[in-house]
């Protein structure tokens, strides 16, 4: 069996080897031509699964590394008989991981305290779950807002777009890419979803970038509708606006998904998906292939500081967000073409950032209150 597989899939030639001979290649020139010949495609986001790309080939299976999958005309693979597979809720912890280490960060820089603050979520899936999780732990007032969900459910937590929007000091987008239907997400926050937030609001896109009309939140954005913006996808990609980028008080380039943990579930998913689809023994041994944590453990003496102040330090050792937000401002050069490649190139040479549940924490002088917040954060935690 011939395996083609993106080079940006994590571990991806050590794990599809064991199931037959893998090919990568980088993503963006995966051709028809490459495909004449193999049985398999795994990918990531950046590579266009079409039928101009699989029509006439032996292909018999598809899979995507990634928890979205818009990449994928799934409605054409199925249609020609072709077992198609994603991988949903893969990076959804390395995402929430992102967003308390940017609203940590914000906290740092401009002296506020988050807990007390409310936070509306739009999109309540497996990343939005995580997020509530972690912000619930930080004290915050949660607002939900998911309306497939709401149709779904008699939870009476779920509220209509308009009353989070008026009600929340912060707001963030954890949506999947909608175009059609009764909920379409594409644009979603346009220039009445920004009239109606409450006045000097943050806001937050770690899901799709065209979910934002980045026109709109600029315009709110100087008429003090959004005091601050934190954002990580951008629409166009990878030639991403300065415009947007200058108006960011953190950006990054399309990472907050990007965990170790993150990329790998990916690729582990998609691994037994092929064993399973082929009927071939799954003997990668996974286990052997992870990297020793760089921060196995974080010591931090908590005598009379608050519990924000912290959680901030003790995050930043393993995840400096401000990191990402430098490495993208260098990129901003005028160039297009450059502008894109460099941000292609942050993505696929990307740090090893290793999840949370990677680091034992030893807290000294810790209040039983910021115990509890370390753990729900993830981390292993010792008491001193």
């Amino acid at each position: 069996m011939k395996i083609i597989c993106a080079e940006t899939v994590l571990l991806g030639h050590e794990a599809l080897s064991h199931a037959g001979e893998t090919v990568m290649i980088p993503d963006r020139e995966i051709t028809r031509n490459d495909l004449l010949d193999a049985d398999a495609l795994i990918v990531r986001s950046k590579s266009k699964i079409t039928r101009e790309l699989l029509h006439g080939t032996p292909v018999k299976f598809v899979g995507t590394a990634t928890a979205g999958t818009d990449h994928i005309d799934d409605a054409w693979l199925e249609s020609n008989g072709l077992y198609w597979c994603g991988s949903p809720g893969c990076n959804a912890n390395s995402v929430s991981e992102y967003l308390t280490a940017a609203l940590l960060t914000l906290r740092s820089r401009h002296g506020f305290d988050l807990e007390g603050k409310t936070i509306g979520v739009i999109g309540c899936g497996n990343v939005g779950i995580r997020v509530i999780e972690k912000c619930e732990a930080l004290g915050m007032n949660v607002l939900r807002n998911d309306p497939p969900l709401a149709a779904r459910s008699t939870d009476p937590d779920f509220l209509p777009l308009e009353t989070v929007l008026a009600e929340s000091d912060i707001v963030t987008l954890h949506v999947p890419l909608v175009k059609d239907g009764p909920w379409p997400t594409d644009r979603m926050a346009d220039y009445r979803f920004f009239e109606q937030l409450k006045p000097g609001a943050i806001f937050i896109n770690a899901a799709r970038g065209s979910a934002c009309d980045y026109d709109a939140l600029l315009d709110a954005k100087a008429g003090g509708a959004v005091s601050r913006m934190v954002i990580d996808v951008w629409n166009p990609e990878p030639a991403f606006r300065t415009d947007v980028l200058n108006g960011a008080g953190l950006a990054s380039p399309h990472i907050a998904g990007h965990s170790y943990e993150g990329k790998l579930n990916g690729t582990i998913a998609c691994y037994h998906e092929l064993c399973n689809f082929f009927e071939i023994p799954k003997t990668w041994d996974i286990a052997a292939s992870l990297p020793t944590p760089e921060v196995p453990v974080v010591e931090v003496d908590c005598a009379g500081r608050d519990d924000e102040e912290v959680l901030h330090e003790i995050i930043r050792q393993i995840y400096n967000i401000e990191t990402d937000d430098h490495l993208i401002r260098e990129a901003a050069v005028p160039d297009e073409i450059d502008r894109a490649r460099t941000f292609d190139a942050l993505r696929k040479n990307y740090r090893i950032r290793r999840e949370f549940k990677n680091t034992k924490v030893v807290a000294q002088n810790a209040r039983d209150s910021l115990h509890r917040k370390i753990k729900a954060m993830g981390f292993v935690t010792r008491e001193v």
